[in-house]
């Protein structure tokens, strides 16, 4: 009699690099099916495993080149200025080196997806109570577009796999997407990424919001003055892809750790450079300095990297703290030529 697929995978999990975290998820699972009986319950559970499964199966071999995700309204009809400026955009980002994704329905998305080419978008739909078909500029066939059951799981891959987040005008659907990567950014749940808000240089839709919602904000000291700087406000295809490549010119990512962030980074600093840095940043430090250091990237490949107790309250100030990083003169590498890249041509 052959192995239980349960006996299978204990015998599999005795040599698993990851044994102790599946384990853990395994006793999850056990522990759910003590208290939930209904098969409601157990449908969310699988469904919700299913997406996560299926996606990190489709992004796995992209690992290595940074995504631009762009948002925008599925209403956008192809004759408006806005469907235009997101097909330019796509198509100047993959001229940048970048991949784009979108939520791949009509509109913005399809505009983007249409800018970017087949081989180079990715779609992440989700499964609506009225059917929604994917644009047919990204692909099944070639492994380009997920079919998400839920939308929790759907806006987690947006802000696990992108590596800036592009928003059009939109209506509830956009703005829920936005506010939630604004939440995660200032929190600190997930790395530092660019947030571009695009539009036509005639539209106000995106002042109009800034200044209704984000100053009104500020106003009244719910947010913190310098959180404007988690936003860059553009109106041409080639200042957001400008921009975004700008922001991983020197900085590469985040590592933030429960007492310590740890920026990894292109290229070294100079001796007077990190000092410049801890007498204008010294605010974002909760004890020490910022030290200069190395660590691993998610490649393996050792970097220069900034280690410090940084202040959780102050995610605005840590993108002033980049922007003046990118904004340095340093020697030319090829890893400051090609920001699109995760992985560098050659290691620093």
């Amino acid at each position: 009699m052959g192995q239980s697929p349960l006996e299978a995978l204990a015998q599999d999990l005795e040599s698993h690099p990851q044994r102790r975290l599946i384990e853990r998820a395994l006793v999850s699972i056990l522990q759910l099916s003590r208290r939930e009986q209904g098969p409601d319950e157990w449908r969310l559970i699988s469904g919700a495993l299913g997406d996560l499964s299926d996606a990190l199966e489709v992004f796995q071999p992209h690992r290595h080149s940074r995504k631009i995700t762009v948002f925008g309204s599925a209403r956008t009809s192809a004759d408006n200025p806005c469907y235009g400026l997101a097909e330019a955009l796509a198509r100047e980002a993959v001229a940048a080196g970048f991949e784009v994704m979108t939520g791949a329905g009509g509109g913005i998305m399809e505009a983007a997806n249409r800018g970017a080419g087949t081989a180079n978008s990715i779609g992440l739909n989700v499964d609506l109570p009225f059917e929604q078909h994917p644009n047919r500029y990204v692909s099944e066939a070639n492994g380009r577009l997920l079919h998400f059951r839920y939308f929790f799981t759907r806006k987690l891959f947006f802000l696990r796999e992108s590596d800036a987040l592009v928003v059009l005008p939109g209506g509830f659907g956009t703005l829920d997407e936005l506010f939630e990567a604004l939440t995660l950014i200032q929190t600190g749940r997930t790395r530092p990424i660019p947030l571009v808000l695009l539009a036509p240089k005639d539209d106000t839709f995106w002042a109009g919001w800034q200044r209704d919602v984000h100053e009104g904000l500020a106003a009244r000291g719910l947010i913190s003055p310098e959180d404007g700087d988690l936003l860059r406000e553009c109106h041409s295809a080639s200042t957001a892809v400008q921009w975004i490549s700008r922001f991983y010119r020197v900085f590469h990512t985040a590592n933030l750790g429960s007492d310590r962030l740890e920026l990894l980074l292109n290229c070294p600093l100079s001796a007077a450079q990190l000092q410049e840095l801890n007498q204008r940043f010294d605010d974002l430090v909760d004890e020490g300095a910022i030290q200069a250091t190395e660590a691993c990237d998610e490649h393996g490949i050792v970097r220069p990297c900034l280690r410090f107790h940084f202040n959780r309250r102050r995610i605005g100030r840590l993108y002033q703290l980049l922007h003046h990083l990118n904004g340095l003169e340093l020697p030319s590498t090829p890893a400051l030529e090609h920001p699109g890249q995760r992985k560098p041509l050659h290691p620093p």
